[in-house]
């Protein structure tokens, strides 16, 4: 449980996790199968953000797409190599 609050608040600080995620997409540890499927993911979402909630509804429909967000984030990090991890301390 500490890891995952732990990568949550990674997450959040944009001025670290911006260079993690560059790291991940420019790592040769990376197999290319992932970095194309979280890329092509990424762009899906931004290009087609279809939403469970709409976002009209009050601040609960920014809950489904923080939601996602972070879950495809959490798992970004969870498929890292641990040299990554390592470097930036997650």
């Amino acid at each position: 449980m500490t890891r995952f609050v732990k990568r949550l608040g990674f997450l959040f600080k944009l001025r670290k996790s911006i260079p993690f995620f560059k790291d991940f997409f420019l790592s040769r540890e990376v197999s290319l199968f992932k970095k194309m499927f979280f890329f092509f993911f990424i762009l899906g979402y931004v290009l087609f953000p279809f939403d469970l909630i709409p976002d009209f509804l009050l601040g609960l429909g920014l809950l489904d797409d923080i939601t996602i967000a972070i879950l495809f984030l959490q798992l970004m990090v969870k498929n890292a190599p641990k040299s990554l991890k390592d470097k930036h301390d997650l």
